[in-house]
């Protein structure tokens, strides 16, 4: 079926996930313990990360978690509200650096001119993921932007894609979620749609390949995809 829209992830999608979510834990863990690296560790190890190597490990509530949920692993280790922790993640969230997975300006400029509708469907909270799509100036070249917060459910449901193929007009089949995770791919087929994985993530082929119509290195090669359904 004929593609007409694409609704991405953002985070391991049109950015790296590593050099993004890295430096934000380390970030975060050393502002909940007042910089005491000790504390930082142990409570690191808890939701999956390593503060000596800054690393995830590949079942971290971070990798595919929504902002709720890792406030939700953080609590016991804090006396602090969830709402209070919410807003330390994401506070930080806004202001972590984020490297292109591709350079998205050309690319997304490219499936705009191809008459594609764009979206993004994020598990992170919309003001951050809004904040890091108008850093990389391409938040105007999508159609939709959800986060978890935004009312449209959260992955791996099918409901974020929906929302956006309501918003659109297109039927989901006609739809691609792009994504580098299960819950991106789930999501994806629970709602009807073509399913593209990309490892720019932490998942590897073979983990993305039973859930996804096809694998790719990157965002970058889906207009060469593209030309080959035609």
């Amino acid at each position: 079926m004929t593609i007409k829209a694409l609704l991405f992830d953002k985070d391991g999608t049109l950015f790296q996930f590593k050099a993004t979510w890295e430096a934000w834990a380390h970030a975060v863990l050393l502002r909940l313990t007042n910089g005491d690296h000790s504390r930082a560790a142990e409570v690191g190890r808890d939701i999956g990360f390593d503060m000596e190597t800054q690393t995830f490990a590949r079942d971290s509530v971070v990798i595919a978690g929504t902002p709720a949920e890792i406030v939700s692993a953080l609590q016991k280790h804090f006396d602090l509200s969830a709402g209070a922790l919410e807003t330390i993640l994401n506070d930080e969230a806004e202001t972590a650096p984020q490297v292109e997975a591709v350079a998205l300006v050309p690319l997304l400029e490219n499936l705009r001119a191809r008459g594609l509708a764009l979206g993004v469907a994020t598990n992170d909270a919309e003001r951050p993921a809004r904040q890091h799509l108008e850093g990389a100036g391409v938040s105007d070249l999508f159609d939709f932007i959800s986060g978890y917060d935004s009312g449209n459910g959260v992955k791996p449901d099918a409901a974020p894609c929906l929302a956006f193929a309501r918003q659109v007009d297109i039927e989901a089949g006609q739809v691609a979620m792009v994504g580098d995770s299960l819950h991106d791919l789930k999501a994806g087929r629970a709602a009807g749609m073509q399913t593209i994985g990309v490892l720019t993530g932490l998942a590897t082929q073979g983990e993305l390949s039973s859930f996804a119509d096809v694998v790719l290195d990157d965002i970058g090669q889906i207009p060469d995809w593209l030309d080959q359904q035609a």
